[in-house]
């Protein structure tokens, strides 16, 4: 990874059912992603992911008991190229409108690198 480079962050709660339909999504929004400019993207199943007393990931997304928290993150050689492929992303007509998720607990960013090594 370049240090100008760019990291687009998400962080979810996935039902445990839907696993299947989140890869076959993260398949398809990856080529996607990458046909608008991103260099990498990478989706994380929780594995080892506790629970907190007063903050954790679980908290943050607000997971229930039949959920998983998945971590993912887009890399992008730019902030530009950031701004420029999710827009491109979004009006593509093949971005996808049904989630397997609730979209409304997803948390994401945008960070500029710090330190690659």
């Amino acid at each position: 990874m370049q240090s100008d480079s760019y990291v687009e962050g998400f962080l979810l709660a996935v039902p445990n059912a839907n696993k299947e339909a989140y890869r076959q999504l993260a398949l398809e929004t990856a080529a996607l992603f990458k046909a608008h400019g991103a260099t990498e993207v990478v989706e994380c199943w929780g594995d080892d992911v506790p629970e907190g007393k007063l903050t954790s990931m679980p908290m943050a997304v607000q997971r229930q008991e039949d959920e998983t928290v998945v971590f993912s993150w887009i890399i992008w050689p730019s902030r530009q190229a950031r701004d420029a492929g999710m827009k491109a992303f979004m009006d593509d007509p093949r971005c996808p409108k049904e989630m397997p998720f609730d979209g409304k607990r997803l948390i994401y960013g945008g960070f500029r690198v710090l330190v690659a090594a």
